[in-house]
């Protein structure tokens, strides 16, 4: 999997799958531009190596406008976009406000539609594509993670459906779709060090192969299908995640 001399685009790259697709990225020598809110953790991912890093909030109109201008101004092209950024929030259709569900929807998939959209005119000048993160929850139900559930599951289908807009183009697009895995996600959420825990601990039991995912193995899958290697998937969403998509463990 040879990235040398490609500019790719990373979002939610100062945690968890984002952070280790930046990691996996830089190591095989590709330009790198990690999005993030936090700029302190940006600096510290860009410290002694060739990258660049916009901190922002995906929320912001100009986000995607932002982000592929600078990719662009730096290297002149892109080859790659991985949509890594995204949040937790629990609540059913009971009690989960409008307000959240908009939030969680913002996060989650309008700004991953934006930043596709933008990023268009470049990918195909290179023929590249597109990695967005997605969920196992986007292709099963879970309680009371409804608005998590529905973002995703719009995820993939924005994913599908692209795929197939965009393949007269050479542009490629896929998804992951990791289980548990083991960031800060949850504990973002809300979650304290020992609900995680407590959370890690009966996910073993969740997944058959009976244990959590680790950011690094999602980040090699996504450079596969970012790779020459995958040069005939597009549209799919592919399961990450010990198994846990064949049951209806909770």
């Amino acid at each position: 999997m040879d990235f040398k001399d490609k500019t790719v685009i990373v979002t939610g790259a100062s945690s968890g799958i984002g952070e280790a697709t930046v990691k996996a990225f830089i190591k095989r020598q590709a330009n790198v531009l990690m999005v993030a809110r936090s700029e302190d953790k940006l600096k510290e991912l860009s410290d002694g190596v060739y990258s660049r890093y916009l901190a922002l909030d995906l929320t912001d109109e100009k986000a995607a406008e932002k982000i592929v201008g600078e990719a662009t101004i730096e290297w002149e092209r892109i080859d790659i976009v991985v949509n890594a950024a995204g949040i937790l929030q629990t609540g059913s259709i009971m009690n989960t406000s409008l307000e959240d569900f908009d939030y969680m929807m913002n996060i989650n998939m309008r700004s991953v539609f934006s930043i596709m959209q933008t990023a268009i005119p470049f990918l195909k000048e290179t023929k590249g594509n597109i990695v967005n993160v997605s969920s196992v929850v986007g292709l099963r139900a879970f309680p009371n993670i409804l608005s998590y559930c529905v973002s995703k599951a719009a995820l993939d289908h924005l994913t599908r459906c692209s795929a197939l807009e965009l393949a007269p183009f050479g542009i490629r697009v896929n998804a992951v779709n990791p289980g548990v895995i083991t960031t800060n996600l949850h504990k973002a959420s809300g979650m304290d060090e020992k609900s995680y825990e407590n959370f890690l601990e009966h996910s073993k039991t969740t997944h058959p192969l009976g244990r959590v995912g680790e950011p690094e193995e999602v980040a090699e899958l996504i450079l596969f299908l970012a790779s020459d290697k995958a040069g005939w998937i597009t549209g799919e969403t592919v399961s990450i995640d010990g198994g846990r998509f064949l049951t209806c463990l909770r």
